[in-house]
């Protein structure tokens, strides 16, 4: 269980630890040794983690005694609970028995108590439990949940299960080796995510000018209708960089060719390498916002693309690799292209004194 936190008069409390019985308290600021002063605990927090971990073990108890699932640990999260089960499956049938019994216990309002055996009492032995830490003294303390369960444990819990309000299963996922994960909110969390549910819920209708039992249709539609639309767009940017590849090859040719787009991707550019050849020409193509990142190809004789691609990726601040004569990657200075293209003119006027 995560601890507590709050103030120490105007202090905040920005941790506590245990060290063997002693609590120790992480404050940004110090105390004045021997100073009165007022405790301020943050009720919600405290409350929020009473209420999951009474429900833990009410669920725990309850999944035993219907199935014989034992728990082999937990985790209290920020947003959810997590319970490991010792089994490999746990059924939808299943799981809808263990949420309608743990409600059932909440509306039966089962009392919660918390008593201290000492140290070597045999009745410590009969108690569920995990195990206690290695430098643990002193007497120890058992939760009880009236008829349902006895748990060693030290965390914070209600006095009675009807303050636990409702407890939600929200499912199960594989967990360790023949192991079954159960996510579960108790109390308050239960209403929070019925909340944003709910706010999800209106936002959604606003937005598909539909009713609530519509939404998963529509959204496959439009799915459908983005996938049709890429489609046909890829199709276009095809056939966009044959047109400019082949308007390039019908003038007098040229040592280099360079291009930028705002659409496209690493296949456009590729295509217009392959159709315009790259054994004599030197090809620099780059897509995307010219204020953002983007992609860039340096296509050419291999000989020059191995000098000049680390030296291009450089000037656009980004990485790339390359072979057989074709060097890309990603670009995050896109407006650096125009350096880029001086370099490339220098290498050839370099190589061709007399062009």
């Amino acid at each position: 269980q995560p601890d507590d936190r709050g103030l120490i008069g105007d202090v905040p409390v920005l941790r506590v630890t245990r060290r063997g019985p002693e609590a120790v308290h992480f404050v940004p600021a110090a105390l004045e040794p021997g100073a009165e002063v007022v405790l301020s605990l943050d009720w919600e927090r405290r409350f929020d983690h009473m209420q999951q971990h009474s429900g833990q073990h009410l669920i725990s108890a309850i999944a035993e005694q219907m199935f014989g699932f034992k728990t082999t640990s937990w985790e209290l999260g920020r947003q959810r609970g997590v319970i490991e089960l010792d089994t490999p499956v746990v059924t939808a049938e299943q799981l809808q028995a263990l949420e309608q019994s743990v409600n059932e216990k909440i509306r039966d309002r089962v009392p919660v108590t918390v008593r201290e055996l000492p140290a070597g009492d045999p009745e410590i032995e009969t108690v569920r439990s995990r195990g206690l830490p290695e430098d643990h003294v002193g007497p120890v303390r058992v939760v009880d949940i009236e008829g349902i369960d006895s748990n060693l444990c030290c965390g914070t819990h209600v006095s009675n299960l009807s303050q636990l309000q409702v407890i939600k299963l929200l499912g199960v996922e594989k967990g360790k080796k023949n192991k079954t994960n159960l996510i579960f909110l108790v109390g308050n969390r239960v209403l929070k995510s019925i909340e944003q549910s709910h706010s999800t819920e209106k936002a959604l209708t606003s937005l598909l000018k539909n009713g609530p039992g519509e939404h998963v249709e529509a959204v496959k539609r439009l799915q459908s209708s983005v996938k049709l639309l890429q489609k046909n767009n890829l199709n276009l940017l095809r056939d966009i960089a044959v047109l400019i590849a082949r308007d390039f090859k019908s003038k007098p040719q040229k040592q280099l060719f360079v291009l930028h787009r705002k659409e496209g991707d690493s296949e456009f550019m590729n295509i217009i390498a392959n159709e315009i050849g790259t054994e004599e020409t030197l090809l620099f193509l780059t897509v995307g916002d010219e204020k953002e990142a983007g992609l860039f190809l340096l296509a050419g004789p291999a000989e020059a693309v191995e000098n000049l691609g680390p030296r291009v990726a450089e000037l656009l601040g980004g990485k790339g690799a390359g072979k057989r004569g074709r060097f890309q990657g990603k670009a995050a200075r896109m407006s650096q292209r125009g350096e880029v293209q001086a370099l490339l003119q220098e290498f050839l006027s370099q190589q061709n004194p007399g062009a």
